[in-house]
């Protein structure tokens, strides 16, 4: 079985309802003034870059690279699709982020997620990919259930 990177294929029925499962458990989990999750319309914003994983035509998960600066990204819409949950999907979307950032010569990748218990195996990922605390970025703020995260590439 081999797994595939496509960009921009924000129309495909499946990416759609991949989309629409995290942009509702999101909100559902999330306070809404700590909650900054972008619909598929914030998704085709100037600057972000939007990629789906497939195995053999199925969609394993999804992610996205929004430009914060010439040398800064941003991870944002990262996603699994819940039948490839614990395959290792959330880590080669992650590795296919940061590679991504690198050809656009990025020289750091940021990310912002939750605290809560919903958002320990994301947090489990990022740490172990090298990402480590820190501030708010890009017009964020601080709050106790937002955890903002970074590393050098």
């Amino acid at each position: 079985m081999v797994w595939t990177f496509h960009e921009d294929e924000l129309d495909r029925p499946d990416v759609t309802t991949l989309l629409a499962l995290h942009f509702s458990e999101m909100r559902a989990n999330s306070p809404p003034a700590a909650c900054h999750v972008l619909d598929p319309d914030g998704l085709r914003a100037p600057g972000i870059v939007f990629w789906s994983l497939r195995e053999d035509g199925r969609l394993l998960g999804v992610g996205a690279l929004k430009r914060l600066a010439a040398d800064h990204g941003e991870v944002k819409s990262m996603r699994t699709a819940p039948d490839a949950l614990g395959r290792g999907a959330g880590r080669a979307m992650l590795r296919q982020l940061i590679a991504d950032g690198r050809r656009r010569g990025f020289a750091r990748i940021s990310l912002e997620t939750g605290s809560t218990a919903d958002f320990a195996a994301a947090l489990r990922l990022y740490e172990s990919e090298g990402f480590v605390p820190c501030g708010p970025f890009g017009g964020y703020l601080e709050s106790p259930f937002t955890r903002f995260l970074t590393r050098a590439i």
